[in-house]
């Protein structure tokens, strides 16, 4: 997989989950019903096979990100130290803008010096809902446990 996209229309949107998951390639679908899972709170970690098309410092950045567990938030220095470049913090949110495979590459996961939302490509309302999703999901998944 080397792209996932946002889709700002649903009505533009040809095809559904369901039917990306009865129609089309086996990768398409294990996508589909991996980010299903996500978003229902089920899956914390995605298994696929991820190709994403960048630099080799991108490459490494988003790396990074795929290091960072699930409901975990750490900051742009924290994510430069990981890839042993500690004066690359504005370079690392450039990289992470460009994020060909974002929530699969957990760039949401990635939030200011202070612990404040900052930058998002898919836009700050989406990574506010991603991280409490996040957080909803793990406070359901502990009450469940308890």
């Amino acid at each position: 997989m080397t792209q996932v996209d946002f889709i700002d229309n649903p009505e533009d949107v040809e095809i559904t989950s369901s039917g990306i998951q009865n129609n089309c390639s086996s990768l398409l679908q294990k996508v589909s019903r991996q980010l299903d899972e996500y978003f229902s709170g089920k899956r914390h970690l995605f298994k696929l096979p991820l190709k994403p098309q960048g630099t080799v410092f991108q490459l490494s950045a988003w790396n990074s990100l795929l290091q960072i567990p699930f409901v975990i938030t750490i900051n742009y220095l924290q994510q430069t130290l990981a890839i042993g470049n500690p004066r690359a913090v504005r370079a690392v949110g450039v990289a992470n803008a460009r994020n060909p495979i974002p929530i699969i590459i957990p760039c949401h996961r990635v939030i200011g010096k202070k612990g404040s939302l900052t930058g998002y490509a898919g836009g700050m309302g989406r990574k506010k809902r991603l991280i409490e999703l996040e957080v909803y999901a793990l406070t359901k998944e502990l009450e469940r446990i308890s």
